[in-house]
């Protein structure tokens, strides 16, 4: 059979956002404790290593390089950015070995239910997918992946802050997914998660409904122990992960050791910021492993608010000039979900069609009946909720016998019929292709549309 190395370049997709000199100097403070005084003569010497920190001159000037300063702040500048580097011009500038062009996986965030907003943020549900969604249109990118991110809000509910749940009670992650299954008819296959952090709740939500996640940033050294947002496993804990580039079934107990959980996490790197960045060293240990045999996917991530131009570059150099070195392996760019079904050859099977049906049980109550043709990944579909005053909301559904069937009661306990506008279904099955069905409850028409 043909070696192949699967590529996929993931984008944690969040638009504008301006950072301050101020501000910059405040994160300085954060990441390395470090109290200066903010001018722009400070940062240029900063830049340079010019000042002494006790041994952190490296990594400051790692973290200060001029290409991550250089965020794009306004929605033009992005615009700018994605009409040239998801241009067919841009792309056939980096081919893989089949002659096909480069190739995106845009994971979308929602910044949503924010007190405090000093990096100028794009605040509301659907902006970021919406902006996305119609750029991929435009460009006719067809080709590219559109997928899930999702930032942990912190308590205090200031947007350019990190946290590490996800079902916290200030976190919207039910919101976002029942607007997007409703709003939207979409749902995701594919996770990246927000400020690399997976956590014992993210973790078995993720293996409820999300069958693929490019998560695991497990690096050879711990080279960011002098951060202080990232030593000792405070945001990205992956320390216990596989090196390996070939994805695994976690443990429901440990998600960075390998167990009987259904989901795939994949190995996922950085490029283009302070650490755990992809390197020669990391693209060769995935081209001798698929000359090993294994099912492997190599990944990495960068974010849209900096210039992708240069890490597509930087990456597509490297990639090229480790394969010289494989003459009998390709290497081949691919959507996410695609990567994932073909590296680890998951059976290619069609969509779930699912049956959705609202029975009248007498005045005050309804029972919806779902029903799939074939088995799902997870142990039931993601029921989504909206209500004439416009609230949305998440629910499980009863277990019926046999397999395959849910039901859900509306009644005095959730809700009557009555106070229902619409009723959303968002399921995947194993190999990752997505159905989202939606029902209007006045009209009775079902949507159905499929994903992947």
């Amino acid at each position: 059979m043909e070696k192949i190395l699967y590529v996929v370049h993931c984008v944690d997709t969040e638009g504008p956002l301006n950072e301050t000199v101020e501000a910059t100097f405040e994160r300085l403070k954060h990441i390395f404790h470090l109290d200066l005084k903010p001018s722009k003569e400070t940062l240029v010497k900063l830049q340079n290593g010019e000042i002494d920190l006790n041994g952190k001159e490296e990594s400051v000037k790692t973290t200060l390089n001029p290409h991550f300063l250089n965020y794009k702040n306004s929605w033009p500048l992005i615009d700018e950015l994605f009409n040239d580097c998801m241009s067919d011009e841009f792309r056939k500038n980096y081919k893989d070995s089949f002659g096909n062009g480069w190739i995106y996986n845009w994971h979308c965030v929602d910044h949503v239910d924010f007190d405090l907003n000093p990096r100028g943020r794009e605040i509301g549900y659907h902006k970021i997918f919406d902006y996305v969604s119609k750029k991929l249109k435009e460009t006719n990118s067809n080709q590219d992946g559109l997928h899930f991110h999702y930032h942990p809000h912190p308590m205090v509910k200031h947007a350019h802050l990190c946290a590490t749940r996800w079902l916290g009670p200030t976190d919207k992650l039910f919101q976002v997914l029942s607007r997007r299954i409703i709003d939207r008819n979409w749902f995701p296959a594919v996770n990246r998660p927000g400020f690399q952090v997976t956590r014992p709740d993210s973790h078995w939500f993720l293996e409820q409904f999300i069958p693929f996640d490019y998560a695991n940033l497990s690096i050879e050294d711990e080279e960011h122990s002098d951060q202080f947002d990232l030593s000792a496993g405070r945001s990205g804990d992956w320390r216990r992960a596989p090196l390996t580039w070939a994805p695994y079934h976690p443990s429901h107990e440990d998600y960075q050791i390998k167990g009987n959980c259904n989901r795939w996490i994949s190995r996922c790197l950085n490029i283009g910021t302070r650490f755990a960045n992809i390197n020669l060293k990391e693209i060769e240990r995935a081209f001798k492993e698929v000359d090993e045999g294994k099912n492997v996917v190599l990944s990495f991530a960068d974010h849209d608010f900096r210039d992708l131009r240069k890490d597509v570059k930087q990456a597509h150099e490297m990639i090229t000039k480790v394969q010289k070195n494989f003459p009998n392996i390709k290497f081949k760019f691919a959507e996410a979900s695609q990567a994932m079904r073909e590296a680890l050859q998951l059976e290619d099977k069609k969509h779930c069609e699912i049956n959705m049906k609202l029975n009248k049980i007498d005045e005050k109550a309804h029972v919806l009946h779902v029903e799939s043709n074939i088995d799902i990944f997870g142990p039931q579909p993601y029921l989504s909720i909206k209500t004439k005053k416009k609230e949305y909301f998440y629910d499980n559904f009863d277990f019926q016998v046999p397999k395959r069937k849910w039901t859900y009661s509306f009644d005095d306990e959730t809700f009557q019929i009555d106070k229902i506008e619409k009723l959303g279904i968002g399921v995947n099955n194993f190999s990752g292709q997505t159905t989202v069905s939606v029902l209007d409850v006045s009209s009775g028409k079902i949507n159905t549309t499929k994903h992947n």
